[in-house]
């Protein structure tokens, strides 16, 4: 019975992928790797604070809370984004990019989903470098 359990709970793991969380040395190293970084605040948020320099801007949650999954999902494979391809999601506290991401990878699949941890604000935190925001 223990096997059984075991192997349920291994496989389904294997099948739905969680989001990892990603501290700040970690997110530096994996985007130093090329593992492409989206910035799904809004473009306020994006002028406000500016962006972290290579980070790809693609708002998810509009203003009024609304969204188009459907336009994400094809911004990301233009990108070259696909349910295998490790890509970072990053918002302003990671409260988006975990809803965000548990969508993308319990409902549709995507196996390699990353955040970071704090978002934008644990960037600022730990006094990292923004560039300016141009559209």
């Amino acid at each position: 019975m223990k096997k059984i359990i075991f192997s349920l709970l291994f496989f389904t793991s294997l099948i739905f992928a969680e989001v990892r969380d990603l501290n700040i040395a970690s997110f530096e190293k994996l985007k130093s790797r090329g593992i492409p970084v989206i910035d799904i605040r809004t473009a306020e948020e994006w002028k406000e604070t500016g962006i972290i320099s290579g980070v790809h801007t693609i708002t998810f949650f509009k203003s009024d809370g609304s969204y188009d999954l459907k336009e994400f999902i094809s911004r990301l494979q233009r990108l070259g984004i696909d349910k295998e391809t490790p890509f970072i999601l990053v918002c302003r506290s990671a409260h988006r990019t975990r809803l965000l991401g548990n969508h993308l990878s319990d409902e549709l699949g995507y196996r390699n989903v990353y955040e970071l941890t704090g978002g934008i604000l644990n960037w600022k935190r730990h006094k990292k470098p923004f560039v300016p925001y141009r559209p």
